[in-house]
């Protein structure tokens, strides 16, 4: 698993029957702009409801289409969503996925946008590929996040990669002449007059009713209509007025839209989506690791960290190693009290590993790749199969007890292991095939919403067939093993009360 041979997906790609589109144009474009992008996106809809109606029923796969124009009170975004028949009704080659990616090729590049994603799949948490850069220079956040995108691009089965550094409207930056240091005026001074000009300047409030009216002086309408109106508004001096483009420039720029820190440090982050059925994401996460490792230290000051998935895989795995440690520690403890044994209970747990190999089997046998949910049915599963070992143990005790009223301890012991297995291999395979029975219907169902549960199903039922044959051959093994070594340790202390005798 962690060589990459095994494919680990920590969230599997549930396909879901609603597929949805959503655009992000720069930020003040027109709302007419958007909406002419969405319509374009609900006709290439049309055109997929059209191509995929039954001739007979006249009924499509594609059933309603939804858009919204100008989505959250922005008129930058807009999305598309159009509904499936249910999975198990239609046609098992038509999947969502398939369906979205011709619907991506309907609608191809849309000019000018700074996003535009398609989702449809159930239970997504973060992004597969979410990789945060810090550092306090903007410059080197820019050239890092394009130096990221186009490392990111040289994975054929990533897409959709985009960042959070999109520009925002188009701005007037306002820079001093030396005339301005002269006369002593700051950038401040010079902004906030303008400011005043044209936003206007509080001077007085009325109440009128219970509501307080506030009063604003400001320039005319028609004197702040165009630039040149800007450039020769009045700024006062000490020692008189002046106009502004006298003691300084208006250079054209794009401000952000957005700005994002985390700890007082300027942050962006590169995001991508990925084809799950085609990516090993062990293997990406540690090359993208590399890659970041080696280009944090062109940039003195800056550091990298992967979120979305990858963060969430780790928080997973954090918490279920805690969670194993506690249910071995449990299990043992429960196992030594009526045993009043510190060495059996290791007997019973001793075919767990093995249990985690079937539940493995069971995976390649289905043609599934492991996910968090086959992780969490391989805790259930510690807790399952110790429950055939441990019948093999009650018994062989049991009957060593009787048998050691006309034998020699070993010779008890030896009698009981070879006899166990078979008085208890019925209620052993009943056990273990009415679990594997029960959840075959569950391995094979085809809804969406069971799809979560189907890795957990696999690794519980091939965790118990494969442990239930281990079984019947190790623990009568160990128990042999386990009276062998007391044996050996209490051969040596025979000796030494012989002598002393």
């Amino acid at each position: 698993i962690f060589s990459g041979w095994t494919r680990f997906v920590f969230f599997p790609r549930i396909q879901s029957d609603t597929a949805v589109a959503t655009l992000t144009m720069p930020a003040g474009t027109p709302f007419e702009v958007t909406d002419r992008v969405v319509v374009k996106m609900v006709e290439a809809a049309r055109t997929l409801k059209n191509d995929y109606r039954n001739e007979e029923t006249g009924e499509s796969v594609v059933q309603n289409i939804f858009s919204a124009s100008g989505r959250g009170g922005s008129a930058e975004n807009g999305m598309v969503r159009f509904e499936l028949t249910p999975a198990e009704e239609r046609d098992p080659s038509l999947t969502t996925t398939r369906l979205v990616n011709e619907w991506r090729q309907l609608i191809g590049t849309v000019p000018g946008a700074e996003s535009l994603t398609y989702r449809a799949e159930l239970g997504r948490g973060g992004d597969p590929v979410d990789i945060r850069m810090s550092a306090s220079d903007v410059a080197d956040l820019s050239a890092m996040a394009d130096q990221v995108r186009a490392h990111l691009k040289t994975y054929p089965t990533l897409f959709e990669i985009v960042d959070n550094l999109s520009d925002g409207k188009e701005e007037l930056q306002v820079e001093l002449t030396q005339q301005a240091y002269a006369l002593g005026l700051t950038r401040g001074d010079i902004i906030r007059q303008v400011r005043q000009n044209f936003f206007g300047i509080e001077v007085q409030r009325v109440q009128r009713g219970r509501d307080e009216v506030s009063v604003y002086v400001r320039l005319p309408k028609d004197e702040r209509q165009a630039i040149s109106n800007l450039r020769n508004i009045l700024i006062v001096t000490d020692t008189g007025m002046v106009p502004l483009n006298e003691v300084a420039y208006l250079v054209p720029s794009r401000g952000a839209s957005a700005i994002y820190r985390i700890n007082q440090q300027r942050t962006v982050s590169v995001t991508a989506d990925m084809d799950k059925a085609a990516t090993n994401t062990t293997v990406l996460q540690r090359s993208l690791a590399e890659f970041m490792d080696g280009l944090v230290s062109q940039y003195p000051g800056s550091s990298y960290t992967l979120e979305g998935e990858a963060r969430e895989q780790q928080e997973s795995f954090s918490s279920l190693i805690i969670g194993l440690v506690f249910v071995f520690f449990a299990i043992y403890a429960l196992l030594a009290i009526p045993f009043k044994s510190y060495a059996q209970p290791l007997i019973v747990m001793s075919v767990i590993p093995f249990g985690a190999i079937g539940a493995l089997a069971g995976h390649w046998l289905m043609g599934m790749d492991l996910t968090i949910m086959s992780l969490l049915g391989l805790l259930a599963l510690v807790g399952v199969i110790v429950n055939d070992s441990l019948v093999l143990v009650e018994y062989s005790n049991r009957r060593q007890q009787e048998l050691s009223k006309t034998m020699s301890a070993f010779e008890a012991v030896e009698q009981a292991v070879k006899t166990a297995g078979v008085a208890r291999f019925r209620p052993v395979a009943l056990t273990s095939m009415t679990t594997f029975l029960g959840l075959m219907p569950l391995l094979f169902e085809k809804a969406v919403q069971a799809q979560f549960l189907i890795p957990m199903a696999v690794s519980l039922g091939f965790g118990i067939l494969f442990g239930t044959l281990i079984t019947l051959i190790m623990v009568p093994v160990n128990i042999m093993l386990l009276e062998d070594a007391k044996r050996f340790f209490r051969k040596p202390v025979e000796e030494q009360v012989t002598v002393n005798s």
